[in-house]
């Protein structure tokens, strides 16, 4: 037997439960991991409370990446071997001491990468490169709109769009918040408790505002998020943490100037074994370089997973979080 935090219902918290499972045998084309580290991401809330449902039977285990050794394989047939240390992400059932998972899904890892930063950074790392690199490719002297700037996907994302070239107006919610963006790529911050955005994004820009914004809170920044827009320009809308999105009206993108709006994910972006490695080795190169550091600001162990919850969904985090088994 060993440890993992299931829900065996939707709903608050209190519903993550630490308990006994039992792993097995890995199948043909599976490993054993042994897991080292775990990170924790927004979504695995939304998977506990069921807003984003997950195709798959409860109990179930949640959390989407970590990182670990390689203790078993099912056949030989894969691009892992015994030992070898490994990191994945999306593939639901990581909060886990141990856990079947398919080797395709495994990224080995370079030895000057170690598993608590690459636990910390596999999601958030690999959405900010299709975000930067796919949705809306960013080219060096362009503005752009970031929420959330002192976030896990934030502060990545920050640094690498400043890597590129690009000037970062990031939206945060106080003061230390605003100075960690500052430290992190961010060229301007607004903090949206204390100001109106599209205005000081006019000020900023010289009226000309910002030709994408990307968009991880949803319901509460809607419509100052388009207000921010060029005309022609995308509004990326990548998460929901203060609720989900109203419909969206084809007329309002129309008559605020031609706009584009779209609601990718990460799943779609690494739905072939080419494209999985394609993002994680653009991280691997900007997090090597030196041009991303990745801010690993709390730790946790796993059986407190509760109090992980609460205290994430309160915004009490900054940067990464990861959990020890």
């Amino acid at each position: 037997m060993t440890k993992a935090v299931r829900i065996h219902e939707t709903g608050g918290p209190e519903k993550l439960i630490y308990e006994d499972v039992e792993v097995g045998k890995p199948g043909k084309s599976q490993v054993r991991l042994r897991q080292t580290v775990i990170g924790l991401n927004y979504i695995d809330v939304y998977h506990r409370s069921g807003l984003y449902p997950v195709p798959l039977d409860l109990p179930l285990t949640i959390g989407t990446e970590a990182a670990g050794v390689v203790e078993e394989i099912g056949d030989e047939g894969t691009d892992v071997k015994l030992g070898d240390r490994v990191a994945y992400a999306p593939v639901i059932g990581s909060y886990a001491e141990e856990r079947l998972i398919p080797a395709n899904r495994l990224i080995k890892l370079p030895d000057s990468i170690d598993d608590k930063t690459a636990a910390a950074m596999m999601l958030q790392g690999m959405t900010t490169s299709y975000l930067l690199r796919h949705t809306f490719p960013v080219q060096k002297g362009q503005t752009i709109l970031l929420y959330a700037a002192a976030g896990g996907v934030g502060l990545i994302l920050a640094q690498w769009a400043k890597h590129l070239g690009a000037t970062v107006i990031g939206v945060v919610g106080s003061a230390d918040k605003a100075k960690l963006a500052m430290e992190n790529g961010c060229a301007h911050t607004i903090n949206y408790a204390t100001e109106n955005i599209p205005e000081r994004v006019a000020d900023i820009t010289g009226g000309a505002k910002v030709p994408v914004v990307y968009d991880s809170v949803g319901k509460d920044t809607f419509m100052d998020s388009l207000d921010c827009l060029q005309p022609m320009g995308t509004m990326v809308s990548f998460g929901n943490s203060s609720g989900a999105l109203p419909p969206i009206d084809g007329g309002l993108l129309s008559a605020k100037g031609s706009l584009y709006f779209t609601r990718p994910g990460l799943m779609h972006h690494v739905a072939s074994r080419e494209q999985l490695l394609d993002l994680a080795q653009s991280l691997f190169d900007v997090v090597e370089g030196g041009h991303v550091k990745i801010h690993l600001n709390q730790e946790y162990a796993l059986k407190d997973i509760q109090q992980v919850h609460k205290d994430l969904e309160a915004r009490k985090t900054t940067g990464s979080t990861v959990l020890i088994p």
